[in-house]
């Protein structure tokens, strides 16, 4: 976070360490906060525990989900049973990405020699934006996204560390369609310019074995490739008098 909460949010996922273990409970840091919180030992498993040392340990290191805020005492209840393997995954995830953007910022601001200006620059961005990994998904799309806020040598020189060292994502949508020509005269020709209009859609069509076709379509979102997609279908459409067709999502990659 650019700029750091000083308690967790109700309900929200959190990173922490154990730090002590008690009979009916545990205290544990919280990775992104400078508080600590408690876990209740029926916050554990979701089964009876005897012995609480058989489920959690001195330094372990997970996810939790924040249950309980108190702000007045600043006092904090977390659970380790109420977070799926999902919800932890995605966590860390977000967590390495936010790790990994603050540091091509901090290369960003020794780059443009503004180390002494880092606690000003920081003040400007927090308020339009609430993460560097926001930061840097605008300034990889844009260049001078940060121009008016810090002007745009920072902003061009952010943009540059940022597309040398990331990857473009990429978002890939696949679908079966199954098609049949009822163009006795011309069938093979009808579903040649049928394929070449959807590949001039930026959408692959790879044979399967007759009558069924993958479509694939790639782009930076999911909405952006499945309107890909969609753009095909209509070409189907178009041609419903010469085909029958019917087409299937799978699922995204």
């Amino acid at each position: 976070m650019i700029i750091n909460k000083e308690l967790p949010s109700d309900g929200e996922f959190v990173l922490i360490k154990i730090s002590k273990i008690m009979p009916y409970g545990a205290y544990c840091s919280l990775t992104e906060y400078n508080i600590d919180a408690y876990l209740p030992i029926s916050e554990i498993s979701s089964g009876w525990i005897k012995n609480i040392h058989e489920f959690i340990k001195e330094g372990q290191q997970d996810v939790a989900k924040v249950i309980f805020v108190d702000k007045e005492k600043k006092s904090v209840d977390i659970s380790l049973k109420k977070i799926n393997p999902n919800e932890k995954k995605e966590k860390i995830n977000e967590y390495r990405l936010e790790k990994r953007a603050e540091g091509l910022f901090n290369q960003a601001i020794i780059a443009t020699k503004n180390s002494d200006k880092r606690t000003e620059i920081i003040s400007k961005l927090s308020t339009n934006a609430q993460t560097y990994t926001e930061v840097i998904n605008n300034s990889y799309s844009n260049k001078n996204s940060l121009s008016s806020l810090l002007g745009e040598p920072f902003s061009k020189i952010l943009h540059e560390i940022v597309v040398k060292n990331t990857k473009p994502k990429v978002c890939k949508v696949s679908y079966i369609v199954d098609m049949k020509t009822t163009d006795t005269k011309s069938g093979i020709s009808t579903l040649k310019n049928i394929f070449s209009d959807i590949e001039s859609l930026g959408v692959k069509v790879l044979y399967l074995g007759a009558p069924k076709y993958r479509l694939v379509a790639e782009d930076s979102t999911y909405p952006n490739a499945e309107a890909k997609i969609k753009k095909a279908q209509k070409i189907f459409e178009k041609n419903s008098k010469k085909i029958t067709f019917s087409i299937a999502a799978m699922k995204p990659e």
